[in-house]
């Protein structure tokens, strides 16, 4: 087993991090894209895109494999610390369930916050890589 700083960690994306040429923009590789969905959380969009827990619904991603200092990178790194990793079982295409790293917002955004530039772009995004949306 590799117990390097090199090793890889199955991290689930449901926003914009779906894209891997966003990714790649900001200095980190997209490895082993995968399609998938997490059973019993639903996306919300208030100003950037979150998960919140819904035992009725179910969310659609891509799973990438990357670094702990990739991870780190896309969230320390670009000020998104309201982000905060958590463990969950995604389920991929080929119906491979797999423990990921995804990393959520602890407080909801409010009832009334929106953004529909953000969700325009979503939804361009998951039309482009083929991930079922919403």
């Amino acid at each position: 087993m590799d117990n390097s700083e090199h090793r890889l960690q199955e991290v689930f994306f449901y926003g914009l991090y779906m894209d891997p040429e966003i990714l790649t923009n900001k200095g980190v590789t997209p490895r082993n894209p995968r399609i998938a969905t997490v059973k019993g959380y639903k996306l919300r969009i208030g100003k950037l895109a979150t998960l919140l827990r819904d035992e009725k619904s179910q969310a659609s991603g891509i799973i990438y494999s990357l670094t702990h200092h990739e991870i780190d990178k896309l969230y320390k790194g670009s000020g998104l610390v309201a982000y905060v990793p958590e463990s969950l079982s995604a389920t991929t295409e080929n119906n491979v369930t797999l423990s990921v790293l995804c990393c959520n917002l602890l407080i909801q955004p409010t009832t009334d916050e929106s953004n529909p530039e953000y969700l325009e772009k979503l939804t361009t995004c998951m039309k482009k890589y083929n991930v079922p949306i919403f």
